[in-house]
């Protein structure tokens, strides 16, 4: 059984291309999730990993946001 994934025209401002590969376009994960704003970087980077640019560098952007959000999570638990 083949996988048929829908790929919209490369809209830079839009939709990106290293957003909409797939079946559903990156920001649109994002927002039916409700993902605050660093989580919601570390699904971008996660997802245009490879599609856009340096894919380890994307990850590490993704880690470093996730880090962030760790990190702001501990200090309101130990409040």
């Amino acid at each position: 059984m083949a996988i048929v994934m829908n790929v919209m025209p490369d809209d830079p401002i839009n939709h990106p291309a290293h957003y909409t590969y797939g079946n559903i376009e990156t920001i649109d994960f994002i927002d039916d999730k409700n993902l605050n704003f660093c989580l919601g970087n570390v699904i971008k980077y996660v997802t245009r990993a490879g599609h856009k640019n340096d894919a380890l560098e994307d990850l590490k952007k993704a880690r470093w946001y996730l880090d962030h959000e760790i990190q702001i999570r501990e200090r309101m638990q130990n409040k």
